[in-house]
């Protein structure tokens, strides 16, 4: 439960229990001299899950001896006064949703690798997820409505996109885990061949690389990469190209993994542009969906692989039950555990430390031929009074279509969600750019309706 007055800043992260963010909110919460005098309150419906993570937090707290003060509920509402942040991360059987979602949709030839974005498995997870995200901003409204929303649940963009559209009075942003900065950057500099390794990367090398990246989240693209003056993008789509020869990246077989090194050099050559996200973006575009006549050397997409990310998810919560049980010694979650993108600019904003972030907004003129409210994901200031796109210049012809075409699905999907509008479910399916039949999107509808009925609100059965 909440104490009656909380330390500063005061953390609520809603979802505790989300292996994605949960326990690794603890680590910068502890580790931050910003930080780790506020208050760490963890949420969860799951009650079994929010105890192992409150006490994993507890023991982390008294290993470090910093003055954290840590929190635990099934109730946000005993722990959001006061907030200072509130991280939403949470996801209903996410795995379950996910895997019936591609298993309908690959019934129709919709073929999806990771299914919470785009495409009929990106539409579903807003129903079943953005009518709770409002239920979260309304009292947050109520109890904390200074407080910055940070929205860390995909579809990040429709999410996103729901919270400044339909609760305007919260400061809030959506947030992806992709672009975290200043290694997504180090990264790109390595692979131009600007430095030889990460660790030869300084903020003189960042100064001197003028590097840009926009785009709907999860359909980002490097847009400019020039060292002092020099156009490095080539060198990069070249190292992507040699490494195109193995099919995986990072020694994952999974689908979201498989050919990403191609199939990022094929886009590249195609739109001149490098895609900055590839096992997202090859779900966005109809190249691998196998419906060309043309034998092409990239097979078309892997399906989302349901039982293994079971068995994920069974092993990181066997690492935290280790970490209870002294298996682990508590001493090493410090080596197992690192920063996180939320956490990091959380703690950016509370000491006002001057970094900048990507993260997702309106565009506000960042993108100079896209509208104001586009809503993407842009190098900006982050600071406690605001979120402040930096300039990127022009949107390629081609990829600015297929941003627009993308943004409309999500802002479609949306306003169905929350104005409970069957009509706008409908059009944004039909808007999809992966839908490509009217009666499959109806059937497609119809059918992932009935097999998750119970996660669905009751309204759509009325």
């Amino acid at each position: 439960m909440a104490n009656s007055a909380a330390q500063k800043p005061k953390v609520v992260v809603l979802g505790a229990g989300s292996l994605f963010f949960g326990r690794q909110s603890i680590w910068q919460m502890v580790h931050s001299d910003y930080l780790n005098k506020g208050t760490l309150a963890l949420v969860d419906t799951d009650e079994a899950r929010l105890n192992k993570l409150v006490k994993l937090a507890e023991m982390v707290v008294e290993e470090t001896g910093v003055p954290l003060a840590i929190e635990g509920s099934t109730d946000r509402l005993d722990v959001l006064k006061d907030a200072d942040f509130v991280v939403l991360s949470f996801a209903r059987d996410t795995v379950k949703y996910r895997g019936i979602d591609c298993e309908v949709s690959e019934q129709y030839g919709i073929r999806m690798c990771s299914g919470d974005t785009i495409g009929p498995g990106g539409i579903f997870r807003a129903m079943r997820e953005l009518p709770v995200i409002m239920e979260c901003a309304r009292d947050i409204e109520k109890l904390c409505p200074d407080a910055w929303v940070i929205n860390y649940i995909n579809p990040s963009a429709v999410n996103g996109i729901a919270l400044q559209k339909f609760a305007p009075s919260l400061k809030s942003f959506a947030l992806c885990d992709g672009l975290h900065m200043p290694h997504v950057k180090r990264n790109y500099a390595v692979n131009a061949g600007i430095i030889a390794s990460k660790e030869a990367y300084t903020d003189d090398i960042a100064r001197r690389f003028d590097f840009r990246i926009a785009g709907v989240n999860h359909f980002t693209w490097l847009l400019k990469a020039e060292f002092d003056g020099r156009d490095v993008a080539p060198a990069i789509a070249e190292r992507l190209c040699r490494r195109a020869e193995t099919a995986t990246d990072g020694g994952d077989t999974g689908a979201k993994a498989a050919y990403n090194d191609a199939i990022g050099y094929a886009l590249y050559e195609a739109f001149g542009s490098i895609p900055t996200c590839v096992a997202h973006t090859k779900e966005y575009v109809r190249f691998w969906q196998g419906l060309g006549k043309t034998k092409e050397a990239i097979p078309p997409l892997s399906i989302w692989e349901t039982e293994e990310r079971y068995k994920r998810h069974d092993a990181m919560w066997a690492q935290v039950d280790g970490f209870l049980s002294g298996a682990i010694p508590i001493s090493q979650y410090r080596s197992k555990f690192g920063p996180d993108h939320a956490t990091d600019i959380i703690e950016n904003m509370v000491g006002g430390l001057g970094k900048t972030f990507y993260v997702n907004t309106a565009n506000r003129g960042a993108v100079t031929n896209m509208s104001d409210d586009a809503f993407l994901e842009l190098h900006c200031e982050v600071a406690m009074d605001g979120v402040k796109p930096l300039p990127v210049g022009a949107m390629p012809t081609g990829i600015r279509g297929m941003q627009q075409l993308v943004l409309d699905t999500h802002e479609l999907t949306a306003e169905a969600v929350v104005e409970r509008s069957f009509a706008k479910l409908r059009r944004a399916m039909l808007t999809d750019p992966l839908v490509s039949s009217i009666g499959d999107a109806d059937r497609i509808i119809q059918e992932i309706m009935e097999r998750e009925r119970e996660a669905l609100p009751a309204y759509w059965f009325e």
